[in-house]
């Protein structure tokens, strides 16, 4: 029986790098996955939208926040946190000003 896919929510200011899209699904392996394996999956044709949410050495982008079903990924084990079968990964940009 085939895993249930994670949809991964990309924020207003990102969906025009993926073409208007606003998640990406991607098929879950049988094992559990790492937010880092997650991304690049769903980012496998989107290299551009990989360059604003990791940076060089492949991790969560300073001003960006990464949600794992609520809970947020870049506070705790970062790219190595685990992505269960069917997670729903928000993926927040901070907006600064003021």
């Amino acid at each position: 029986m085939p895993s249930a896919p994670v949809r991964v929510i990309l924020p207003g200011m990102l969906r025009d790098l993926v073409g208007g899209l606003s998640e990406i699904e991607v098929e879950s392996p049988a094992e559990s996955q790492t937010v880092a394996e997650l991304l690049d999956r769903a980012f496998s044709g989107h290299r551009i939208l990989d360059g604003k949410v990791r940076d060089e050495r492949g991790q969560i982008r300073r001003h960006v926040k990464v949600f794992v079903n609520g809970e947020d990924a870049t506070r705790g084990a970062g790219v190595g946190a685990s992505v269960p079968a069917g997670a729903r990964v928000h993926i927040i940009n901070a907006v600064s000003g003021g």
